[in-house]
């Protein structure tokens, strides 16, 4: 079984490009060495498509049996990445090709290296797919919602390992250079099967690659070579147009530089961007404006229910000395009657998350107003997703989610399909200790419908969901979308 898995694997690279047919022999000896076996069986591998996961899970299965790894997802994952690089060409090999795509076009390349990354399971496309996906008619446009589901939960022995394993330096984080070819340990992931494409923005070196967890189509991560922190700066605009002048199919952006509105990792400076048409894109500009001094440079509020700013021009440098002009002035802005604090006892509090896109023959770049002051009344954030909202989201709102895209916690899988059920059949949702976090919710939304039965109620429940995040992103809008928040909003452009 064994041996015929192994020459299973092997087709699979062939048929998929990874591995040429002149390495059929060199990469099944590798995979012998995983195994601690020396001979390979004569057999014949069935005819027909082979599924990666299935053969995946057989030799998993065989490795635990042996007793080489141990039975948890931690270790699998480990193990079957290590079988995976067996298959994927050399770093310097996916860069040649990747240049030599290049040259025909940058969608061309970008293409080649999104196959690449799914093909040798860096992005594990079987997990990605049972993602729960969605999208929600707002006032803003159409939101796309999405349940996280491709991340796996560690069972309580990889934790309780992780915990008492070494801690290293070492890569120094997930976005770090030395990540590429790192086999990983119990407290940070493999990455032998990892490709990284070295490209130079702002005359520095940075790295460009793929998302493992792809939330949208060709969702890439550009990345600085040396860990160095984020920073919302000039040199941040000019990097992205960089990028967008090398490729110019794909958005890129940036999230905040400050806790609460940044990203989950602030300690490396890099950007998140692909081949998609987020909501906020769609979105029209609903105020324009015009700015001294850059009147070549096209100018407006988006109708969005964050507060944003976008600026167009077919001169990048003029939309990159804009921007900069306009993060000047909001880093020092307060106007106490829109709550929006500068400082206080010296901490700043206001940030930018910018998203550069080529549109057309225009540059484009917009530029979301941030703010991460607390209060007594709101600890996690003023602008940041209430109280009332967290029992769908609590997490920080960050670059995916300002353009649109909801990142949901995987426990609402459950407890929609359990919410679904109690309330086709009325039961008492507050006598519930996992459901009663969204009784006030469901009191709030049912009047709105004749029935409940269980042929509408899971629709009725994710596009009720998608409201809730409509909501959040308000709740993280620095000027609300009325009449009093968009004269806030006018009283900031005026100072421009």
């Amino acid at each position: 079984m064994l041996s015929e898995n192994i020459k299973k694997l092997v087709q699979y690279g062939i048929d998929c490009g990874l591995t040429p047919e002149c390495e059929r022999i060199y990469t099944q000896n590798l995979l012998l060495d995983c195994f601690r076996e020396d001979e390979l069986e004569e057999c014949d591998v069935p005819a027909g498509d082979i599924v990666l996961e299935d053969v995946l899970r057989e030799l998993l299965d065989e490795a635990v049996s042996r007793g080489i790894i141990e039975d948890s997802i931690v270790y699998r994952d480990l193990f079957d990445t290590r079988l995976m690089n067996c298959l994927t060409p050399r770093p310097v090999q996916v860069i040649d090709r990747f240049n030599e795509e290049y040259k025909k076009s940058p969608t061309a390349a970008t293409e080649y290296f999104y196959e690449l990354s799914k093909n040798s399971d860096y992005i594990r496309t079987y997990r990605v797919k049972k993602d729960l996906k969605w999208t929600t008619e707002t006032d803003y446009g159409t939101l796309d919602i999405t349940v996280n589901l491709s991340k796996p939960e560690k069972d309580p022995k990889a934790i309780a390992a992780a915990k008492n394993a070494k801690q290293s330096a070492y890569p120094k984080c997930q976005l770090c250079m030395e990540n590429e070819g790192y086999a990983g340990r119990v407290n940070h992931p493999a990455r032998e099967n990892h490709r990284i494409i070295p490209i130079t923005i702002n005359d520095s070196d940075w790295g460009f690659q793929y998302s493992p967890y792809v939330y949208y189509n060709e969702h890439c991560i550009v990345f600085n070579g040396q860990h160095t922190p984020m920073k919302i700066e000039k040199a941040t605009f000019i990097k992205l147009f960089d990028f967008i002048k090398l490729f110019p199919h794909y958005f890129l952006g940036s999230n905040a530089d400050l806790p609460i509105v940044g990203g989950s990792i602030l300690s490396h400076d890099h950007f998140q961007g692909g081949h998609y048409a987020f909501a906020m894109e769609r979105a029209e500009i609903i105020k324009s404006f015009t700015v001294p001094g850059y009147e070549d440079v096209k100018a407006g509020i988006v109708k969005w229910p964050l507060s944003v700013i976008r600026l167009q021009c077919a001169d990048e440098k003029r939309i990159i000395d804009l921007a900069d002009h306009i993060l000047g002035k909001w880093r020092g802005y307060t106007d106490e009657a829109a709550f929006v604090f500068a400082e206080t006892d010296g901490e700043p509090h206001n940030t930018i998350t910018p998203i550069a896109r080529k549109r057309g023959d225009l540059y484009e770049l917009d530029l979301a107003l941030r703010n991460n002051i607390t209060t007594d009344e709101h600890p996690l954030g003023v602008y940041h997703p209430h109280e009332k909202l967290h029992h769908i989201k609590k997490e920080n709102i960050g670059l995916i989610e300002v353009m649109g895209l909801a990142v949901l916690p995987s426990r609402l899988k459950d407890e929609l399909a359990q919410l679904g059920e109690a309330m086709v059949a009325g039961r008492d949702l507050r006598a519930d200790e996992v459901l009663e976090k969204h009784a006030d919710w469901v009191d709030e939304f049912l009047p709105k419908y004749d029935s409940i039965t269980a042929d509408n109620v899971d629709e009725i429940l994710r596009q009720e969901v998608g409201h809730v995040f409509c909501e959040v992103l308000e709740d993280a809008g620095v000027f609300k979308c009325n009449d009093e928040g968009m004269a806030a909003f006018e009283r900031f452009v005026a100072t421009l």
